[in-house]
C-alpha cells in the first residue's frame, strides 16, 4: 500500500511534473494508493476542488486510525521535534497513518526525511 501526500496530489491534479507525480500514476494504476485522514481534509478543504473531488477521492481506502494513534503520533513528533527538526502537526498525523497500515509515502515535502529517518516512515521518492 502507498499512501501521497497532499503536495503530491496538487501536483498530480494540476497536471504538475516530478518522480512523485510518476510515482503516484504507477501507484493509482496498480489501484495500491491509499488516503490518510488528514490529506483528504487538506484535499477537500478548498470549496470549489472539494466539489469535484470528494467522489473520486471517495475510491481510495482511507488509513483509518486505530487505538492509540493519537498518542503514538504524539511520540513520534516529539522524537522529530527532540532534535530540533520541523515535525508540523499534519505531517506527524499523515506519517504515523502511514506508520500504522505498514504504507510507504509519495510526497514532495522535504519535511517528511525526518519522519524517514528518525520515525521509519517510509519514502517511496527521494525528497
Amino acid at each position: 500500500m502507498i499512501a501521497v501526500d497532499t503536495s503530491t496530489w496538487i501536483a498530480f491534479l494540476s497536471g504538475g511534473e516530478g518522480p512523485d507525480v510518476e510515482a503516484t500514476s504507477e501507484a493509482l494504476a496498480r489501484g495500491i494508493v491509499a488516503l490518510p485522514p488528514v490529506v483528504l481534509t487538506e484535499l477537500t478543504s478548498d470549496a470549489k476542488a472539494s466539489r469535484r473531488l470528494v467522489k473520486p477521492l471517495r475510491q481510495i481506502p482511507l488509513l483509518a486510525p486505530d487505538g492509540g494513534y493519537w498518542e503514538r503520533a504524539g511520540a513520534l513528533r516529539a522524537k522529530i521535534l527532540a532534535r530540533r527538526l520541523r515535525a508540523r502537526l499534519a505531517d506527524t498525523l499523515i506519517a504515523q497513518s502511514c506508520l500504522d497500515h505498514a504504507a510507504a509515502l509519495i510526497t514532495r515535502d522535504s519535511d517528511f526525511r525526518h519522519f524517514a529517518r528518525w520515525g521509519g516512515l517510509r519514502l517511496v521518492v527521494d525528497v
